[in-house]
């Protein structure tokens, strides 16, 4: 892989709303065509050479949006775990998933974890879905545990630095990211990856997430290309 292509890519997928109301579409549409941006994706990563994506797909705030939305989502998510089994497993790609997935509907759940276990040995592209996630929750599940370590005396409290509290997160066998990501040209990081994306180049892009292909992807990798990644360091 160059050594200017972003091992991990994390993409925050956000217009698909409004998309739909540009074009005087039911919000439900924008989703689905959303669906088909996820796709385009996943090529362009496995094209580049991207090793790891993940996708915030739905927010642990999204819980909060109309039920008839959220009914129709997780249609539209059961449905494409459903047919882009045979996809994932042809092209090598491994399927991961992050958040408070107990809240899932039980379809949804049996879906993600069918998928996850059919596409275990794969290992081209590793595809996380971030579902019902929020990182602030994240945060508090992983300091729960080691808080309860430390109070069945396993764990002494010195022991506890950064790269423990990492293995404690959701994505302990992730990379953090090198690059995200995130459409519609919103300013903020959503409550996503938090921890994570301490040290992450950001780019933030105008179109919609519906509109996301590979001119868009590939501006995305020239401008990673591009920047000096420091780490708080001084090159020279």
């Amino acid at each position: 892989m160059k050594s200017n292509i972003p091992q991990h890519i994390a993409i925050i997928m956000d217009g698909n709303g409004r998309w739909a109301k540009q074009r005087g579409m039911q919000r439900s549409e924008g989703h689905r065509a959303g669906g088909e941006s996820v796709k385009r994706a996943v090529e362009c990563c496995i094209k580049a050479g991207v090793k790891y994506l993940t996708l915030f797909s739905f927010s642990s705030e999204n819980w909060k949006r109309d039920k008839v939305e959220i009914s129709t989502l997780m249609e539209f998510f059961q449905k494409a775990l459903d047919s882009e089994l045979e996809n994932l497993i042809k092209n090598g790609i491994r399927l991961e998933a992050i958040g408070d997935l107990e809240k899932l509907p039980i379809p949804v759940r049996m879906g993600l974890q069918k998928n996850i276990s059919a596409t275990a040995g794969n290992d081209k592209l590793v595809v996380t879905l971030a579902v019902s996630y929020g990182s602030r929750g994240e945060i508090v599940v992983a300091a729960k545990k080691l808080a309860e370590q430390v109070a069945a005396k396993k764990l002494s409290v010195d022991k506890i630095d950064e790269a423990l509290f990492s293995k404690m997160l959701w994505t302990a066998n992730t990379p953090d990211p090198d690059l995200l990501i995130r459409t519609s040209g919103e300013m903020r990081v959503s409550n996503f990856l938090l921890w994570q994306i301490a040290y992450s180049e950001i780019i933030v892009c105008q179109e919609y997430w519906p509109d996301f292909d590979e001119n868009i992807f590939n501006r995305c990798i020239d401008e990673y290309a591009r920047r000096d990644r420091r780490f708080g360091a001084v090159h020279g």
